[in-house]
């Protein structure tokens, strides 16, 4: 299959990017009205106090890697090339920023209404473990897709089982709800190598949890 996609990376210069940037849009969307909705009682459940300490820690890691990911796309956006490849892959990257960015903003807020100090972005993270693995790479357009799939994986991951370790409902609600605009930026990315007419599912198991992470990443 690995062959199969960088194949499609060279030569199939006809993949239709309205057909990947309305997946963006969409998951953008998607993002955006949950945070909405959930602003108002994660307002309110800051101001109550209960267990501020161990929400606030535990969103501080959840900002950390909103930051690492906002990082992330802007670094892999300057590898990309300039084909109808690595432009569909660039609407997509700037989607699911836009989206981190909001999460960032929301985290940062809570955390402050919390009584805690947000955790500063920092001038560059370390993506070794990722490129060691195999998980993408930052060397072609294809690569950097499969690099920023592997991080969407592990935050939906890392959201679904966090969340569990809040002590404020309202909060569990608001780390949910950005658990599942993580999947949706994994599912966007694999509808992009669909696009590029790459035979696998766009969902590709019933969860997303460590169990299943290897059904949704796909390796160099």
């Amino acid at each position: 299959m690995n062959n199969d996609l960088m194949s499609a990376d060279q030569s199939r210069s006809g993949v239709s990017r309205r057909r990947v940037m309305v997946g963006g849009a969409i998951a953008g969307l998607a993002g955006t009205l949950g945070f909405s909705a959930v602003t108002k009682r994660v307002a309110q459940a800051s101001s109550q106090g209960s267990d501020a300490a161990n929400d606030a820690e535990i969103l501080n890691g959840a900002l950390f890697y909103e930051h690492q990911a906002i990082w992330a796309y802007s670094a892999a956006a300057g590898g990309l090339s300039d084909t109808d490849v690595g432009k569909a892959v660039l609407a997509i990257a700037l989607a699911n920023q836009a989206d981190h960015m909001v999460h960032r903003d929301l985290l940062s807020q809570v955390i402050t209404d919390l009584g805690g100090e947000p955790v500063m972005a920092e001038e560059s993270y370390d993506l070794s473990a990722y490129l060691e693995r195999g998980d993408g790479g930052l060397d072609s357009d294809v690569n950097i897709a499969k690099l920023a799939l592997a991080l969407e994986t592990d935050a939906a991951i890392a959201y679904a089982s966090e969340v569990a370790r809040l002590k404020t409902p309202a909060l569990i609600t608001a780390g949910a709800t950005i658990a599942s605009a993580e999947a949706a930026h994994a599912t966007t990315i694999r509808a992009a190598f669909i696009s590029l007419g790459i035979d696998i599912a766009y969902v590709p198991a019933p969860f997303v949890s460590a169990e299943t992470r290897d059904q949704w990443v796909i390796g160099v």
